[in-house]
Parts: C-alpha cells; structure tokens; sequence
C-alpha cells in the first residue's frame, strides 16, 4: 500500500481525498507523534503549542479548523496564523518555540487541490520515519485528555505576519543601534505576481519596507483564484507588467510562496538556475558561501556548473537538497535556502525554499552590483533543454530494466561534456520525467524523443 505522505505533505483533491475527517485524524494523530519533544520547562504554563498556518484556497477553511480541533483535542494549545507563506510557518515554529507546525497548501496546484505538511519542533521537515509513525497511528483510539488538559485555538494573524515581514526585511536590512530601518531597495521599481496566494500581504509589503516602489499585481485572492493564470507557472502578466512600468524587474511567486521566478528588465524570464549562480556568486564575492559551496537538485541546468566553473564551486546532487544543505550549511536556491547562520537573523525556512527571501536577496544584489537583471543572468547562459514526461508506466523499473539503462548510457556517451540526461520517476504519479541538455534545442529534443520512446515501450503498464 503506497505512502499516505507524498514528496510534500499528504495531498489530494480537496473535499474528496482530503477530507475535514481526515485532516482531524492528522492533528489528533501528530500530537501523538510530536507531543513529547522539548521538555516541560519550554512550555509556557506547561502548556503544548502547535502552530498552523494556511494558503487562500476555500478549502484552507475548514481544513484548518478540522487540524486545528484534531490538535486541541489531544491536548495542544493551536495558534492558528491564518493567511501566511509556507516557509512563515516554519520560521514561526522555530522562533514561536511550539513544538510542531502545519501548512494548509497545495503551492502551485490548482485550486480545487490541497495538502497539508508539518514541520518538526525548530521548524524542520518531518522525516520519513516521523511521517510513517504518524500514519501508523491515524484514527486509532487513545486516552484522549479532558477537562483543563484540552487545548485551546486562538487567532493571531496579525502578529504573526508581522513577525515573519519583520524578519525577511531584516536579512537585507537589520536594523541598526538607532533604530531606524534602513531601505537599500530605494529608486528600485519591482513588479510582484503574487498568484492570489499566501503572500499577497507578505510579499508586497517586505519589499516596500526595505524601501523599494512596489507594482502589485494578482494579490486580490478571493478563495478560488490562487495560482489562476498568474504566479510563477504563468508569468505572461508579470512579463508584459513589467515592459509596461518601465519597471527594474519582476518577481513571481506561487500560492504558497517557497518559489520565485523572475523577469528581467526587457520581460524575459530569469530561471531558478540562473538566479541561484547570482545569488551563489554574490555570497562568495562577500565571503560568506559556506564551504564554497552550491547545492542543487538533479534537474538543475547544466549550463549553471559550466558557468561556475571558474568560481571554484562543487557541485553536489543530492535526492534532497535539504539534507545536504543541513550536512553541510550550504546555500541553496531553486526555492532559496540559507542555512549557514541562525534562523533568527537570515533563515526563513530550514525546510523548504522561501520566495519572498529569495526575491528580497536578488532586488538588494542588483541594487549593490549596480548592473541590471538582465546583466547578471548574461553570466549564467543555460543549455537548450528538453523535458517529457511519460506517462502510464512502471516508475519504479527505471534504474532496473536494462534496455532503458543501456539506451541512457548510448545517449550520454553521445551528448559527452556538452549535455546530459537525466530520468526521474515522479514521486506522486505513474510517471517518468525524461529530460535532455545539449548544445543545440534540436540536438536535445531528438535525444529526449528517442529515450522517452524506450521508456514508454519498456516500462508500460
């Protein structure tokens, strides 16, 4: 029987697979897992807190209240934060010192989706293990407190927002012995798409207290519109925004808000990739790259090592940036992760990517550098990319059936230094994710056709 928890949480059709009855089971059965971390001391009153926050979708509604009940039924104290980004939530399990949190979110799926994801005391992913215990124990009986021992839900959006800003603006701007907060985005115009999703207040407002003009656009979220035609998986309103203000550059976000894509000054995209070599490469020119070091997924684009060639940086793949970043207090971007100081003073989220950080960091890097989006991202050109996904077959034979491996290792002895393939199984779907880097588009759509052909004739059910 597959996992209940998927890549990012438990998710699924709001209402139908994701029920109010089982986001109440997930509450009571994760303060049954979670319930013992910390000691007695940390707790106020002796008191047990969780902290649950949600994305703008209608159905973030009652799922957080059916959570939030699961949670104050088994004897936890809920501060429900309401509206407020993913990597809010865990920053706020950390400096709230609760023992656990939870998002309410289904980031950049369509509306009628959504998810629900916890965050360890400190603000840290579940691990596998924890995720299967919490499962194992899902809807079974237990002594259940009563009387004073029942917790309570109380509503702080307000502080708790305020908080999370206070605190992304201050990784670019800390404010000084005389207490004035400084603005090092002053004179630069920002465009930000913000998908009608959880940072539409977040956002927003962080980059006009670090002093920047702020175009605000899909930030008007009425339950039903989070991630529709805006965001980050559509930029065309963002791109044709920012030609039309004359504005620096654009930012675009997704419902969630762990992810930032971004648009030049002239409209054009600016990827993770090449956002990550910017930002990667201003931490090094300062000093403060610990290890010389970058951290990407396997999907990164190859163009980003060869470009970081002369920087002296290596290059890791793990099968989970985190964990790397964690072993190793590296810096990484795709969804912008800064591990390498305390969370208090520049981590927003020790467990996802925060969008609203990495868009602050990259507006303050082309405001120190003097040089314009459009000139940065030129350093970090990216190779011709294919990706197919096929669907319908048996993820779980890549590695082992044979013809697919020996047609892999044909393509890249072909491709050699100038290109690679690369074969993922989805981690939530009975599919494969062919992709193709080569020098020419040409050149990796033929190898990305050929391969996917194999795959689907090999591996079909």
């Amino acid at each position: 029987m597959p996992r209940m928890f998927g890549t990012d949480g438990v998710r699924g059709l709001a209402n139908r697979d994701l029920t109010a009855r089982l986001a109440l089971d997930l509450g009571d059965a994760a303060v049954r897992v979670l319930g013992d971390s910390g000691t007695q001391d940390d707790r106020p009153e002796g008191r047990r807190r969780a902290l649950v926050g949600r994305d703008t979708r209608v159905s973030g509604d009652f799922l957080s209240s059916a959570l939030s009940a699961g949670m104050s039924a088994g004897g936890f104290d809920v501060i429900d934060a309401g509206i407020i980004p993913t990597p809010g939530v865990a920053y706020l399990t950390s400096v709230l010192n609760v023992e656990m949190g939870a998002v309410i979110s289904a980031s950049h799926n369509p509306m009628p989706d959504n998810g629900i994801k916890f965050f360890a005391r400190g603000g840290f992913k579940l691990p596998d293990t924890k995720e299967d215990e919490i499962e194992a124990v899902l809807g079974q009986d237990w002594e259940r407190p009563t009387g004073a021992g029942v917790g309570r839900v109380s509503h702080d959006t307000v502080t708790a927002t305020n908080l999370y800003i206070d605190h992304l603006v201050s990784t670019i701007a800390p404010v000084g012995a005389d207490k004035v907060q400084p603005k090092p985005l002053s004179g630069l115009k920002v465009v930000a798409d913000c998908a009608n999703g959880a940072t539409s207040v977040v956002a927003p407002e962080a980059l006009r207290r670090a002093g920047a003009e702020v175009v605000v656009i899909n930030a008007s979220p009425d339950g039903y519109n989070i991630n529709k035609n805006a965001g980050s998986t559509h930029p065309e309103q963002l791109q044709a925004m920012v030609r039309a203000t004359d504005a620096a550059l654009g930012v675009a976000f997704d419902g969630d808000a762990d992810r930032c894509l971004a648009v030049d000054e002239d409209g054009n995209m600016v990827n993770g990739d090449q956002i990550m070599g910017i930002l990667a490469r201003a931490k090094k020119q300062a000093g403060k790259l610990n290890h010389d070091t970058l951290v990407v997924t396997v999907m990164s684009n190859l163009g980003l090592k060869l470009a970081l060639k002369d920087m002296a940086l290596p290059r890791f793949r793990p099968m989970s940036v985190i964990a790397m970043c964690l072993k190793k207090c590296c810096e990484a971007t795709t969804h912008w992760v800064a591990s390498s100081q305390a969370m208090s003073s520049t981590v927003s989220l020790r467990q996802a990517g925060d969008g609203t950080l990495t868009a602050l960091t990259l507006c303050n890097e082309i405001v120190r550098s003097g040089k314009s989006l459009k000139e940065l991202a030129a350093d970090f050109p990216q190779l011709p990319q294919q990706l197919v996904n096929v669907s319908n077959v048996d993820k779980n034979a890549v590695s082992s059936n044979a013809k697919v491996q020996a047609a892999v290792e044909r393509e890249t002895a072909l491709l050699g230094d100038t290109g690679r393939v690369l074969l993922r199984p989805s981690g939530t779907e009975p599919l494969v994710r062919v992709m193709a880097e080569a020098e020419t588009q040409q050149q990796a759509n033929e190898v990305c056709e050929r391969l996917a052909a194999v795959v689907l004739e090999e591996l079909a059910l």
